[in-house]
């Protein structure tokens, strides 16, 4: 499909990153599509401007309200043992789910990758990207967590 969606492949199968990502899911909210978006514009040397940020959160909060986040609620509920629902025909679904919140997500990516213009530069620090995304995307930046993330990606 795309440059970023098979890097983002190859970066999270690495070792540590997809702990670390999850950690700056679940504990500091963080969407991790987009951070691994701003760390591919890095290594890539793609440029990264205000308005290129802007836009990436604001697509990563469309895909995240509409589709992403209640498909991995779903997923999440599934994935325990719920009376009076079969085991089988539960965990069939769950991967029915799982297949559909992994498409949004490969949706959102096009969407993102589709924001900055072919690689043009040298490679840049992959944590000011990190940090710049996550500083458009919530108040407080995790930049331990983002520390630990960047140390774990490809540079």
């Amino acid at each position: 499909m795309s440059g970023f969606w098979d890097w983002a492949l190859a970066a999270y199968r690495g070792p540590g990153v997809s702990e670390a990502c999850l950690i700056l899911q679940d504990t500091h909210g963080q969407n991790v599509p987009l951070l691994l978006w701003a760390a591919w514009t890095a290594a890539t040397g793609r440029a990264l401007d205000e308005e290129a940020i802007e836009a990436a959160c604001d697509a990563a909060r469309a895909w995240d309200g509409a589709a992403v986040g209640p498909l991995r609620a779903i997923r999440r509920t599934l994935k325990a043992p719920i009376p009076d629902i079969g085991d089988t025909g539960r965990e069939a679904l769950r991967e029915k789910v799982k297949a559909v919140e992994l498409a949004a997500e490969r949706a959102l990516m096009a969407d993102l990758e589709a924001l900055v213009p072919e690689s043009g530069g040298s490679p840049t620090a992959t944590l000011d990207a990190l940090v710049a995304v996550a500083r458009v995307w919530t108040r407080v930046v995790p930049r331990p967590a983002l520390a630990a993330l960047s140390e774990r990606l490809p540079a």
